[in-house]
């Protein structure tokens, strides 16, 4: 039962992105079999090192959408303090709800069944523009950002070009 509503939700969701295209990103079906997959492109918010990228993620549902976040990796490369090596996206609304067993995260900073598909792209576009340092899933990238800066541009300028010669 959870699971149809889930696909509902989803199907919905994947509508009204249709209908109303948000800045910043697109998103569709990895397979139009499976609403619980969603291809997500992402491109690099102006005015940050990130600035002309276009990023590819995989946003993967669970069957109890939206009680349970979903989660996101990416599929290009890229290099931030808050995405683990193997590209899956760390911030505080893709935590499960509750309170945080570390003690990093206040309950309200965690997964909220009001998010959407949108929301949380949005955020990702967020986390792209001020990585936060603090908690980091990838310790060398945080290491680099606070420590030599120009290292970490120098990265994240390789990622930005490698996604453009993706296209």
């Amino acid at each position: 039962m959870a699971s149809n509503q889930a696909s509902l939700l989803l199907q919905k969701q994947l509508r009204d992105l249709c209908r109303n295209p948000v800045d910043g990103f697109s998103a569709g079906l990895v397979d139009e079999t499976n609403v619980f997959e969603w291809s997500v492109s992402i491109i690099g918010p102006p005015d940050t090192l990130y600035e002309g990228g276009f990023f590819s993620a995989i946003m993967s549902f669970p069957p109890n959408y939206p009680v349970s976040p979903p989660t996101v990796r990416f599929t290009s490369d890229v290099w931030h303090p808050n995405v683990y090596p193997d590209g899956k996206v760390c911030i505080s609304i893709l935590h499960p709800p509750g309170d945080d067993p570390n003690g990093y995260e206040l309950a309200s900073e965690r997964w909220s069944p009001v998010h959407t598909v949108e929301s949380i792209v949005l955020s990702i576009i967020s986390m792209l523009s001020s990585p936060n340092d603090e908690s980091p899933a990838n310790v060398e990238a945080a290491k680099e950002w606070r420590e030599n800066r120009n290292e970490f541009r120098k990265k994240v300028t390789r990622c930005v070009r490698r996604s453009q010669e993706m296209l």
